[in-house]
């Protein structure tokens, strides 16, 4: 009988790792499927491309993995039962059940509401394509003058507010801050920055909190209306209850407690990369909500899924980060250098040429998505029977 792998969910942790599984797996030994929502590729990092009114491609799954020997399921999760190595899903098909061997679970984040009232009800956001969509079709009929508050000052807040304001002018686009603006950047690419928003005609609100979303303006926690005929929310990421609730050991955020080869601390069958991860970076904090954890922890877990499977020694990728990209809309954009624990270095790069460094890495990332198996060897690692495999009691 083959080995069983399910990925859940398609994103950049997801897709990367499948097409990573059947790259180097024999499918003489392993079968490989891949839970998903919806039958695109998202790129999450354009979301506020699509919201702007942009045109944005979004690659067929089922065009992604033909000929990978991945096999594409179009559901829902709905729960995950780790003690019976099963999954709860729905979909077109109905409600049905996978059973798996080894599970990675990257199902990602969506949006952090923090229970202030009115945000879910009234409030945007870009974390997901639907919601994106949603936003785009309100802006498509908002009239000239309208007024646009973004709420949240990272880096999700920052590309969102540069983006609408460069591609609607004739729109008064704000950024509610919860300190200073740009306050963990380089003071060269903080002034950069600041350019930036006064080119743009963009308000900012710093030391702003926001207690409360109503449908044509905010209030912040000073009793003070912010008037915004659109508020999109941009001021945090949370993950899926569906971990917590299956009885995987979860941190305080809902992210699946993982070891450092990103394996579930409380169930070795199961692995987590990407946002619902809740991993220790080489600095030894916790790595933040992003698509370069996507990266990093993806590798980690296919890494040590392969070795663990093939009887190899598991190796160690870096958990290290060494820069944020942030687009200021389509012709401008800073890479800020970071060090060891993520402080802001000196040097930064900015403008056209940062922005066509990171237009650069958005389509390298799109074009390993597309080729999930590029570099495929002829020959692909089996299987080995071991302790751990065989379910020996005590086996590490």
């Amino acid at each position: 009988m083959k080995h069983r792998i399910v990925v859940l969910g398609a994103g950049y942790a997801g897709a990367f790792a499948a097409g990573n599984l059947a790259r180097r797996l024999s499918p003489a030994d392993t079968e490989i499927t891949v839970v998903n929502a919806v039958p695109v590729f998202v790129e999450r990092m354009r979301l506020h491309q699509l919201a702007s009114g942009q045109d944005v491609a979004f690659r067929e799954l089922a065009d992604v993995f033909a000929g990978t020997g991945v096999r594409l399921r179009l559901a829902r999760v709905t729960g995950v039962d780790p003690e019976r190595r099963t999954v709860a899903v729905t979909g077109e098909d109905g409600h049905g059940e996978l059973t798996y061997d080894t599970l990675l679970y990257a199902l990602g984040s969506s949006v952090a509401h923090h229970g202030v009232p009115g945000a879910a009800e009234y409030a945007f956001d870009v974390t997901g394509r639907s919601s994106a969509l949603r936003l785009r079709e309100r802006l498509a009929v908002l009239g000239k003058g309208g007024t646009v508050l973004v709420v949240g000052e990272g880096l999700t807040g920052i590309e969102t507010a540069t983006e609408l304001a460069e591609s609607r002018p004739d729109l008064s686009v704000a950024l509610a801050a919860g300190g200073e603006l740009g306050a963990w950047l380089s003071p060269g690419a903080r002034r950069h920055l600041r350019r930036a928003f006064d080119r743009l005609g963009i308000t900012v609100h710093e030391h702003t909190h926001i207690e409360a979303v109503e449908p044509t303006r905010t209030i912040t926690a000073g009793g003070t209306s912010v008037p915004a005929d659109v508020t999109v929310w941009s001021a945090g990421f949370a993950v899926h209850p569906i971990a917590a609730a299956s009885g995987l050991e979860v941190a305080e955020t809902g992210q699946i407690v993982v070891d450092r080869t990103m394996r579930s601390v409380s169930h070795p069958d199961v692995y987590a990369a990407g946002d619902c991860a809740y991993a220790i970076g080489d600095n030894g904090r916790p790595l933040p909500m992003s698509c370069a954890s996507a990266g990093f922890t993806n590798m980690q877990a296919t890494a040590a899924i392969i070795a663990r499977l093939t009887g190899g020694e598991v190796p160690t990728t870096g958990l290290k980060y060494h820069g944020n990209h942030i687009s200021l809309g389509r012709r401008d954009a800073i890479f800020q250098m970071v060090d060891g624990d993520v402080r802001s270095k000196s040097w930064y790069l900015g403008g056209r040429t940062a922005s066509r460094f990171k237009s650069g890495v958005l389509k390298g990332a799109g074009w390993g998505i597309a080729h999930p198996t590029f570099g495929m060897p002829k020959r692909k690692r089996r299987l080995v029977t071991t302790p751990e495999r065989s379910g020996v009691p005590g086996a590490a």
